[in-house]
């Protein structure tokens, strides 16, 4: 269809079309309903405005694919291409699957993600505003530096998750990555199972409600933390301060040389 085939359109309702061979179909377009569309090349969605994206396909060659527009919307959709989604505004997606989502949903703000499965690195990052129910995401330094975040009934096998982060909450939900949430701020577990190597660490404000630490070791390392842990812990060394309480702990190192022992309160619970 060539470069730009779709310049600036407005108001229009596209079944069944396919774009192919030409980048920036739709750019700068406003009002558009998309249903059971194949897109082929880059850059399709930029600079728009409205969009409502169904039973759609974004092929691997569609990279970018959605940067710089607002209130967009993708239900039941397969995105095979990277990179999508970019400094955007108003993004909900609804039974998407993102098979390459390596730097996707970076720097949006008012991101709703729902029932949404997805691979790739740095998922996320930068994001504000996003509220996540029942995502699936395997791929290593997802939400690095997200702000205001809420995620539920969720599982992500991801290295470094949250790093940089602030106002996160997750509940109801499985992490599995080593350096879980390093050199974050305003960290909510509530009843989560996490397992992670050196996890939980350099965290300013971290809160664990009944939460499970599977194989994790030398956690809370100059944390600040409230922690309501079930079950036993492996190793916890050198948190900054709060308190713990566990069913039972591997390992505890309270060492005076880098922290204040006294600011720390570890308890086991007696047991029944």
């Amino acid at each position: 269809m060539g470069e730009r085939a779709l310049f600036a359109v407005k108001d229009l309702h596209l079944v069944e079309c396919t774009f192919d061979a030409g980048e920036s179909p739709l750019k700068e377009s406003d009002n558009l309903l998309c249903d059971e569309c194949l897109f082929k090349w880059k850059y399709p969605l930029w600079y728009c405005n409205d969009v409502s994206v169904n039973d759609s396909t974004l092929f691997s060659t569609a990279r970018a694919g959605v940067w710089y527009t607002r209130n967009v919307s993708f239900s039941r959709c397969v995105v095979e291409a990277p990179k999508t989604f970019r400094r955007s505004v108003g993004v909900t997606l609804t039974d998407v699957t993102l098979s390459d989502a390596a730097e996707t949903l970076w720097n949006c703000t008012d991101v709703t993600l729902n029932n949404v499965t997805a691979r790739g690195t740095y998922f996320a990052m930068g994001c504000k505003n996003v509220v996540c129910d029942n995502l699936t995401l395997t791929g290593d330094y997802c939400f690095d530096g997200a702000e205001n975040v809420t995620i539920r009934n969720s599982r992500l096998l991801s290295k470094d998750s949250f790093w940089n982060s602030s106002n996160v909450t997750v509940s109801d939900s499985f992490i599995s990555g080593e350096y879980l949430c390093w050199n974050a701020r305003n960290i909510t577990f509530v009843n989560c199972t996490l397992e992670s190597l050196q996890g939980l660490c350099y965290v300013d404000g971290l809160k664990l409600v009944n939460c499970k630490l599977i194989n994790t070791t030398r956690a809370f390392e100059y944390s600040s933390v409230n922690a309501e842990i079930t079950g036993s812990v492996d190793s916890i060394v050198n948190p900054a301060s709060g308190s713990i309480v566990a069913d039972g702990v591997g390992s505890l190192t309270l060492d005076k040389r880098y922290i204040n022992p006294t600011d720390v309160t570890v308890k086991i619970r007696e047991s029944k």
